[in-house]
């Protein structure tokens, strides 16, 4: 296993163990993050945002595999597991994770998952009638958002 992929098993493993710090610290100081609900363009955001997850995720679970990296860039999936907050809804979301590593650390991180699919699972019958929508889609980035940012002012 090469720095980077070592890397990258630290902060899943970190994941797992709800560790946000060590998530952290994984992080270059430039780092950026963007997934479907997120789009963060500092690191002061993106460590925040783990943390959030994790201490609002009371029975969230998840794994990981697939590993890969170079060093450059790295790869990973992960499935996570979790009751969706606003409506008490279970969630299984599969997300593959892209890296790019700059000193070390994780410099971009951009995880790709199905809107679709969560939106389905997260709102039921919204969901499905909805999801595919950019109505749906903006809607649950600004609510993502604006949580961020009210946790990051706690």
């Amino acid at each position: 296993m090469n720095a980077h992929e070592e890397l990258i098993t630290k902060f899943y493993t970190a994941f797992q163990q709800k560790d946000y710090e060590t998530m952290a610290a994984c992080y270059h100081p430039e780092a950026t993050f963007k997934d479907e609900a997120f789009d963060l363009k500092t690191v002061e955001e993106v460590r925040k945002m783990w943390e959030m997850l994790i201490k609002r995720g009371k029975d969230f679970k998840m794994v990981f595999s697939d590993v890969q990296a170079n060093d450059k860039e790295g790869s990973a999936h992960w499935d996570a597991a979790y009751t969706f907050g606003k409506t008490g809804r279970r969630v299984h979301n599969r997300i593959d994770a892209k890296f790019e590593f700059r000193d070390g650390l994780i410099y971009r991180h951009r995880d790709y998952f199905s809107f679709y699919r969560w939106s389905r699972q997260s709102f039921g019958m919204i969901g499905i009638f909805l999801g595919w929508t950019s109505f749906l889609q903006n809607k649950v980035r600004t609510t993502a958002m604006e949580g961020l940012h009210e946790f990051m002012k706690q």
